[in-house]
């Protein structure tokens, strides 16, 4: 297939997945902005972040896995025009996230007990565990909201998540200037109040969702559907069997970089402050890959249930393009001004040397991380999950992991040695989940026959 031959794949990728790139570049842009002012307050505090978050994603990140199994499972019902099922698994998975979400939040919680016994710098720590405890109870209200906007992408619309991120986000900004800084009489709260501000963000989220749900008679249509009858555990069982392994190689993926980021503190406050830096950088990308990934899981997942099996495969190879075209862009422009990029952070210059050499192994793995996120969206949507939970295990821990600790500690390569391992581990994963994806799409074109 020549690639004109993509254009109407393209238009009605993009008609999906835009708003979903807006939604998710809109969550990180928020923790970018968070960074910026966190980094204001000094370096032990952004190195302080850094390590909260990175022990933080990891529930979260989880828990989000978990709920996106509803998406590819609601799509291929709304693709076969079979509403009530739509609809069942919505109410279930509504149940399902909600236990899920207070589970991982005791879980996380339990953690920050363990905190100070990570080889952070003892000033870290101080600072990390209270912004970290405050994050853990966001998780609760977090998840609900994936509930709803996974069912909305599931059945295509993915404008009325991003509306409500943009606006939320905003909210957030403000409140993160008002309670860090302490303005026009809010109190002075320093980091924490940028914790408290995403907490009280997160909890507007799923009431703002709820409100639309009871608005639109496209939404309101399934809540007729819910009957108390309709709970059940072999639907729970379908959501878990999907949601759990992406949740799973979801963590596997985070570990990896958490487990990355306490190698890095071992460095120090500066190279953890550099870390963060450039790993704030290269996720607003990955958000625009995960984005792609997203659209293209519900457009796979609708063609699937419609048994178009062609145009499933020019769906996905569309994405492929798309993301490919733009992680290349990405990837020069992290090259080419790697030492203006961190100066929007902090004044520290010990920082921003660092982060400039980060950024140009960030810039290598750009194209990589791209095509493995967009990879496994293919994926999700035709349900292929576990064996993929697994090549990310192979990938990020067996391969990722040990050679970040041989080329920083073995071959005192530093910080840079870290980021080398990152590199490693997104290459074998972009390769083959790819190549799973071909396989798998050919051969339900073949058998169609």
């Amino acid at each position: 297939m020549r690639f004109k031959e993509y254009f109407p794949y393209y238009k009605r990728n993009l008609a999906i997945a835009v708003p979903v790139i807006f939604s998710q570049v809109g969550q990180v842009l928020v923790q970018f902005v968070d960074n910026i002012m966190v980094g204001h307050l000094g370096t032990a505090q952004l190195a302080a972040a850094s390590f909260a978050g990175s022990v933080f994603i990891n529930g979260l990140i989880f828990g989000m896995g978990f709920s996106f199994g509803l998406t590819p499972l609601v799509g291929k019902a709304f693709g076969k025009g079979r509403f009530r099922e739509a609809a069942r698994l919505f109410q279930n998975s509504l149940l399902t996230n909600l236990l899920i979400s207070f589970v991982l939040t005791l879980i996380m919680f339990g953690l920050s007990f363990f905190m100070d016994r990570m080889g952070q710098p003892a000033e870290v720590v101080k600072l990390a565990v209270p912004f970290y405890r405050i994050l853990v109870i966001s998780i609760i209200p977090f998840l609900l909201f994936f509930s709803f906007k996974q069912f909305a992408e599931g059945i295509g619309n993915t404008k009325v998540s991003m509306y409500i991120t943009i606006w939320i986000n905003v909210v957030n900004i403000i409140l993160n200037y008002l309670l860090i800084y302490g303005k026009f009489g809010f109190p002075h709260l320093g980091m924490i109040g940028s914790s408290v501000a995403t907490l009280i963000a997160r909890i507007t989220m799923p009431i703002a969702m709820l409100v639309v749900f009871l608005k639109k008679d496209n939404f309101r249509r399934y809540f007729y559907f819910f009957r108390q009858s309709d709970f059940s555990i072999q639907v729970v069982s379908r959501l878990s069997k999907i949601g759990t392994p992406i949740g799973g190689q979801m963590i596997i993926e985070v570990l990896a970089f958490s487990l990355g980021s306490i190698m890095m503190g071992w460095f120090g406050d500066v190279p953890l402050a550099s870390h963060q830096i450039a790993l704030t950088l290269a996720t607003m990308t990955f958000m625009v890959s995960t984005g792609i990934s997203s659209g293209t899981t519900i457009r796979v997942s609708h063609q699937l249930g419609a048994h178009r099996f062609k145009e499933m495969r020019h769906a996905a190879f569309a994405s492929f393009h798309m993301v490919l075209g733009f992680m290349t862009i990405s990837a020069c422009l992290f090259m080419l001004f790697r030492n203006v990029l961190p100066q929007l952070f902090t004044a520290d210059p010990k920082v921003i040397t660092l982060a400039a050499e980060l950024l140009i192994v960030a810039g290598f793995f750009q194209i990589f991380d791209g095509l493995q996120v967009v990879s496994l969206g293919a994926l999700r949507g035709v349900a292929d999950v576990k064996t993929p939970m697994y090549l990310a295990f192979f990938s990020y821990i067996v391969i990722t992991l040990p050679i970040s600790y041989l080329c920083a500690f073995i071959f005192k390569l530093g910080p840079v040695g870290i980021w080398i391992g990152f590199l490693a581990g997104l290459m074998f994963a972009a390769s083959t989940f790819f190549l799973r994806f071909n396989r798998y799409s050919k051969s339900l074109i073949k058998r169609s026959y």
